[in-house]
């Protein structure tokens, strides 16, 4: 299974994800990208295969993945402080792979009826997504 986990700013969630994900998919193809050199560096040391960073990364890596992750902001253009540029928040919505995206309320962005939960509790849930998604295939 081809995953791409895909962060900004600091990559504290993905770097979280990405940890969780090579722990219970050791043998997956990991691949971090950063809207930025730290997120991307953070994604990697957690684990991840290889990493990429900026908007042409986000673009190709989502042609051939089988599930992306990361937080909602991944989809809103202009989002996390303006680092998701409208052409990555495009190549994800129009990716073929399936998308786990982690409900996190910030930069104005408010999933209505979604507990608030700890960034912990919501990698677990993203841990059951892809088991979930595995037994699937």
């Amino acid at each position: 299974m081809k995953i791409v986990v895909i962060d900004g700013q600091g990559g504290g969630i993905g770097k979280q994800i990405t940890a969780a994900v090579r722990a219970k998919f050791p043998h997956s193809m990991l691949t971090a990208v950063g809207t930025n050199s730290t997120a991307a560096a953070a994604m990697l040391k957690a684990g991840a295969d290889r990493a990429a960073t900026g908007e042409n990364s986000v673009v190709v890596c989502c042609r051939d993945a089988d599930v992306i992750i990361g937080p909602v902001a991944i989809v809103v253009a202009d989002s996390l402080l303006g680092e998701i540029t409208p052409k990555m928040a495009a190549a994800v919505a129009q990716s073929r792979a399936k998308r786990i995206l982690v409900p996190v309320n910030c930069c104005n962005n408010v999933i209505a009826g979604v507990p608030d939960l700890s960034i912990g509790r919501l990698v677990d849930c993203v841990i059951e997504e892809l088991k979930k998604t595995e037994a699937e295939k």
